[in-house]
C-alpha cells in the first residue's frame, strides 16, 4: 500500500507521461523539397530538351557532312571552313547586324517615345490604336503593302514624281544597302505597335506618387524623362530589348517576300541564307552550318544581353 502511495505521489509530481516529440530530418525535408520541385520541372525540361536540345544535336552532327540529301560523305569541319571563307556569309552577317542595330534604334525607341507621349494624352489611345494596327498584320500581308510603295512604279516613286521630286526616285528594292534599310524601315512600321504595347503596360506600374514628388523637386520635360522614367522602366526595357534581338537574328519572312535575298544574295540575312543553301541548292551539310552558327549567335547574344542587365541590377542593389 505504501509503495502504491508513492508511485501515486511520484506520478503527481511529475506530470503525465509525454512521449519526446519527433524532430524531422533536416536533410530528409530538403530532399522532399527538391522532389516537389523537380517534379514541377521535369515535363518543361524534357519538352525543352526533346524540341529544343535534341534538335540541335542532330543538326549539329549533320553539319560535319557533306549531304546533298540523297548521299552523305563525313567531311569533318570542313563546311564549316567554307562557311567561313564565303563572301555570301560575310555580307549575309553584315546584314543581320544592320538588322540588330535598326531594330533596336528605331522600332524600340519609337515606341518608347510614342508610349511616354500619349500616355496621358487626351486623345491618345487613338494614337496608340493607329500604331498598334499594323502590328496585327502578318509578315505577309507586311510584305505585300510595302511591294506595292517601294516597287519601281509604286507609290512611293509616283508620289515623289507628282510633287517635283523626281530625282529622289530610287530602285528601293534592287541596290544594296538601300534595299536592307527600306526593309528595316517596314518592319519598323509593323514592330514598333509591340514595343509601344510593352511599354505603355510598364508605364502603368510606375507610381503616381513617384512621378508627383519627381515633379515637385523641379524634374520636367527631357530630365523628368531620363531621370524618373526612363529608370523606372528598366525591367520593361529588358524584355522589349531581348526580344528585339532575338527576333532581328531570326529575321526572314519580309526579306524573303520583298527580294528574296537579292539582287543574287546581296539582301540575305543567316536565316534566309540558311533556307536558301537547305532548300533550294540542296545543301543540307552547308545549311545545317549555318543554322549552328545562327543559332550560337542568337544564344551568345541572348546571354550577353542577359548577363549584363543581371550586373547592372546587381551593382544598383549594392
Amino acid at each position: 500500500m505504501d509503495v502504491l502511495t508513492t508511485a501515486d505521489e511520484a506520478a503527481s509530481r511529475t506530470g503525465p507521461y509525454r512521449p519526446e516529440p519527433l524532430v524531422p530530418d533536416p536533410r530528409s525535408a530538403r530532399f522532399r523539397a527538391a522532389a516537389w520541385v523537380g517534379a514541377f520541372l521535369a515535363p518543361a525540361v524534357a519538352l525543352v530538351l526533346l524540341l529544343l536540345v535534341v534538335p540541335f544535336l542532330i543538326t549539329a552532327w549533320r553539319s560535319l557532312f557533306d549531304d546533298n540529301g540523297i548521299t552523305a560523305r563525313f567531311v569533318g569541319l570542313s563546311n564549316y571552313t567554307a562557311l567561313f571563307t564565303d563572301p555570301d556569309f560575310g555580307r549575309s552577317l553584315l546584314n543581320t547586324v544592320l538588322w540588330v542595330v535598326g531594330t533596336l534604334v528605331l522600332p524600340v525607341l519609337l515606341g518608347l517615345l510614342l508610349a511616354v507621349l500619349t500616355h496621358s494624352m487626351r486623345w491618345g489611345a487613338v494614337a496608340r490604336t493607329a500604331v498598334v494596327i499594323p502590328y496585327a498584320l502578318s509578315g505577309s500581308a507586311t510584305a505585300l503593302l510595302w511591294t506595292y510603295l517601294l516597287r519601281s512604279d509604286g507609290a512611293v516613286n509616283q508620289t515623289l514624281g507628282a510633287v517635283g521630286l523626281g530625282g529622289w526616285q530610287q530602285e528601293w528594292l534592287l541596290h544594296w544597302p538601300l534595299n536592307t534599310l527600306v526593309m528595316i524601315v517596314a518592319t519598323t512600321w509593323q514592330a514598333t505597335g509591340a514595343s509601344l504595347i510593352l511599354f505603355l503596360i510598364g508605364l502603368q506600374t510606375i507610381p503616381t506618387d513617384t512621378i508627383e514628388a519627381a515633379r515637385i523637386d523641379g524634374a520636367q520635360g527631357l530630365q523628368l524623362f531620363l531621370r524618373v522614367i526612363v529608370p523606372q522602366l528598366r525591367p520593361m526595357t529588358v524584355v522589349v530589348v531581348g526580344m528585339s534581338i532575338v527576333n532581328s537574328l531570326k529575321t526572314f519572312d519580309i526579306v524573303w517576300l520583298l527580294t528574296q535575298g537579292g539582287p543574287g544574295t546581296a539582301s540575305e540575312t543567316l536565316a534566309l541564307t540558311m533556307y536558301r543553301q537547305t532548300f533550294t541548292l540542296n545543301r543540307y551539310g552547308y545549311g545545317a552550318a549555318v543554322s549552328v552558327v545562327l543559332t550560337v549567335v542568337v544564344i551568345a547574344a541572348s546571354w550577353l544581353y542577359l548577363r549584363q542587365q543581371v550586373r547592372q541590377r546587381s551593382g544598383d542593389a549594392v
